[in-house]
C-alpha cells in the first residue's frame, strides 16, 4: 500500500489526538508484540499508536509519533503522551520485581506508598484475590503475577481518579 502522504485527499494537517495507546500486553515480550502499522506512512512496526481525528474524514486514523507531529502540528504533545506510556511501562516493570512478604497464613503483603496492599489465596477456588488497603478487589485470578498486575492497575486507576 502507497504511503497516504501521497494521496491529496486526505487532509495532511488540522489533526486532533483523541488517545494514545500501548498496544503490547502486559508481560508480553518484544517478540510476541503484535506491531501496528502506521495508517500514514505505512511504517510497519508502531507500539505506541497515536489516534487522531479530523472532521473531513469520517474514520480515526491510528499512527505513529511521528506522523502524529506532523498531522496536528504539535510536536509537544505527541511525544509527552508517548513518554507518559512508557515511563509506566518501566514502573510496572518494576513493579513486578518488587519483593512481597509472606505472611504466616500464605498471604503476599506490601506497604506501598504508605498503603498495605494484600494478596491471599481463597480456600475455596483457589484463586487469588486482592485488597488494596481498606478497599477489597471484586476479580479473582488464577495466578499471583495476574493478582499482582490487577493491584497494580488498581493503584493506577485511584491515582488517576484521585482518591489516592
Amino acid at each position: 500500500m502507497a504511503s497516504r502522504w501521497n494521496i491529496p485527499n486526505i487532509p495532511h494537517k488540522g489533526w486532533t489526538i483523541v488517545d494514545v495507546i500501548d498496544i503490547r500486553v502486559d508481560g508480553q515480550t518484544e517478540d510476541e508484540t503484535n506491531y501496528q502499522t502506521c495508517m500514514m506512512c505505512n511504517n510497519n512496526r508502531i507500539r505506541y499508536v497515536h489516534i487522531v481525528s479530523h472532521s473531513e474524514v469520517e474514520n480515526d486514523f491510528e499512527v505513529g509519533c511521528v506522523c502524529a507531529e506532523k498531522m496536528t502540528g504539535d510536536y509537544v504533545n505527541p511525544k509527552h503522551l508517548e513518554k507518559k506510556l512508557r515511563q509506566r511501562t518501566a514502573r510496572r516493570i518494576n513493579w513486578i520485581k518488587k519483593t512481597w512478604k509472606l505472611t504466616e497464613n500464605g498471604n503476599h503483603t506490601l506497604v506501598f506508598e504508605k498503603h498495605r496492599l494484600l494478596i491471599f489465596k481463597d480456600k475455596k477456588t483457589s484463586k487469588y484475590k486482592c485488597k488494596i488497603g481498606e478497599v477489597w478487589g471484586k476479580k479473582s485470578f488464577d495466578t499471583i503475577e495476574q493478582a499482582k498486575n490487577a493491584v497494580y492497575n488498581g493503584i493506577d486507576y485511584l491515582k488517576k481518579i484521585d482518591e489516592w
